[in-house]
């Protein structure tokens, strides 16, 4: 699968450019951005101690369709360049639609995860907030990708999951 978005400097560019390995695709709203917080940090800091920060593209994907106006669409990839350097991932934008529709039909008010093969093929998929049997699943589906245990031990030092 494939999809037709906009890096935060306006210009086209396909989702599949990331291929080559396993993929971490954010999709959210500008209100649901913390939503799977938990699941973000414990992903970094899991990725950072076993010394695999470099593994998996990590991409987020911003729905703006509610802001392809001008001004209000300047105004959002200015945020979105500022966030994308805060946080050192691609940060893509959807102001047309194209991650609700077919083929990959993601809810447009939520947080959605989705983990992707190198060759782009869907192996997770999750929309709305995590609890910990999601998460779990999520970093068993990685670890088989990657080759390596992400289990909950592989984590040690992150804080509990209510």
């Amino acid at each position: 699968m494939d999809a037709s978005l906009w890096n935060s400097n306006g210009k086209e560019v396909a989702l599949s450019k990331w291929r080559g390995k396993p993929v971490i695709l954010f999709y959210e709203d500008r209100h649901s951005t913390t939503l799977n917080g938990q699941l973000k940090e414990s992903l970094f800091n899991r990725g950072r101690q076993m010394g695999l920060l470099d593994a998996a593209f990590v991409v987020a994907v911003a729905n703006l369709e509610s802001f392809d106006f001008f001004p209000a669409r300047d105004i959002a990839l200015s945020h979105v360049r500022d966030e994308e350097k805060k946080w050192n991932i691609p940060i893509l934008v959807d102001l047309k639609g194209t991650m609700s529709g077919a083929p990959w039909s993601l809810p447009k008010k939520t947080s959605s995860v989705m983990l992707l093969t190198p060759e782009g093929q869907v192996v997770f998929r999750y929309s709305g907030r995590m609890d910990r049997e999601e998460m779990d699943e999520f970093f068993q589906k990685l670890g088989q990708l990657l080759g390596r245990d992400m289990g909950a031990g592989a984590g040690a030092g992150e804080g509990a999951h209510p």
